[in-house]
């Protein structure tokens, strides 16, 4: 059967490769020979390829709630947590709808993580009993729908590290703490596809409030502490080899401040943070250097991502302020670009992640 009547299905699929993601739905509708070509990972791949893709940043964060603001009961009540969705290219902002069983908004603390045209939202804390959740949401921009995941097996973690490898389909878990406030040093695997968990070998120390990256293939855990060392963070990194699954040698100082890192992200073959009013990169003795300093004299960072093309966004307030800003940063030039931000959009950010497709 033919893609488009009357249309060599190459010349076919070129048309299909052109369309704006918010339209999978719709066209995965159409036929049952479109919706199997857009369920392909190979068609975002054409995609990208063709320069057709477009990035999404989808955070966690605070949105105004009109009917608990005109409540009298929602005084002193946490506030409510969507999933938002920027478009760096556009300037755009959204909202997605609230996963199944969320209505009073995600789980607090949740983490986001994007492989391929799904967002899986993992873990955090029950915003009404502020219980320990197990659960996993995953977003399809295929079928525009909320499905429920398998539930991370083993302890209920809180403040762990999460990172997705986009290419093998796979989301990380590393450290955290259970419910008796004793930090993890074991690692989790989510097959989003398959919607299985794979257990990993443990890391070499415990690593509560750790930060997770994956860069060329492979997971960095970042920081954290151990039990024992309750907030006093520590400047070492573990890296796990996806090839053999094992840990390598703990790289002891792999950041320069012992602090909360939740600032790096990998793009491309690079690894970038932000510290002290600049964006470092590592170079080639494995040193973090200072390559441009930070616009808009953003000092809290509330997410950093990056994508494609040597391109990142950063968002965050300034030093001493309550405003959020954001920026892109073309990482060829180093020119930076103010990001718009509506009022709506303003609210605190827990946590994001970026997705091209």
């Amino acid at each position: 059967m033919e893609l488009i009547s009357g249309l060599p299905d190459d010349v076919a699929l070129e048309c299909l490769i052109r369309t704006h993601y918010s339209d999978f739905s719709s066209m995965s509708a159409v036929s049952k020979s479109w919706k199997q070509q857009i369920e392909v990972p190979e068609f975002l791949r054409q995609r990208k390829m063709a320069r057709k893709s477009r990035v999404v940043v989808a955070l966690a964060q605070a949105i105004p709630d009109p009917d608990r603001i005109r409540s009298q009961k929602s005084y002193g009540s946490p506030p409510v947590y969507r999933v938002t969705l920027f478009e760096p290219e556009t300037g755009t902002w959204s909202e997605l709808p609230p996963p199944p069983g969320c209505s009073q908004g995600l789980p607090m603390f949740c983490r986001l993580a994007g492989s391929g045209s799904d967002l899986v939202v993992v873990g955090g804390w029950d915003p009404k009993t502020f219980g320990v959740s197990r659960s996993v949401f995953v977003y399809s921009f295929i079928s525009a729908t909320w499905r429920r995941g398998a539930d991370m097996p083993g302890p209920a973690r809180s403040f762990f590290g999460c990172a997705a490898d986009g290419g093998r389909g796979v989301v990380y878990v590393a450290g955290g703490h259970d419910e008796g406030k004793n930090a993890l040093r074991s690692v989790l695997a989510y097959d989003v596809a398959k919607d299985e968990w794979m257990g990993v070998n443990d890391m070499a120390g415990e690593r509560d409030e750790c930060h997770a990256v994956v860069h060329r293939g492979n997971l960095h855990v970042i920081g954290g502490y151990c039990s024992d060392m309750q907030g006093r963070f520590e400047k070492s990194a573990e890296v796990l080899d996806w090839e053999t699954m094992r840990w390598g040698t703990v790289k002891t100082d792999f950041i320069e401040v012992a602090a909360c890192h939740k600032t790096c992200t990998a793009q491309e073959s690079d690894l970038y943070t932000c510290r002290e009013g600049h964006v470092a990169a590592v170079d080639g003795e494995g040193k973090w250097r200072n390559a441009v300093e930070m616009a808009g004299g953003i000092g809290e960072v509330a997410y950093v991502g990056g994508w494609g093309e040597k391109k990142m966004v950063v968002i965050g307030t300034c030093n001493g302020g309550d405003t959020i800003s954001g920026y892109v940063l073309d990482l060829k030039s180093m020119r930076w670009s103010e990001v718009g931000i509506p009022d709506k959009y303003s609210g605190n950010i827990h946590a994001g992640c970026c997705l091209e497709m």
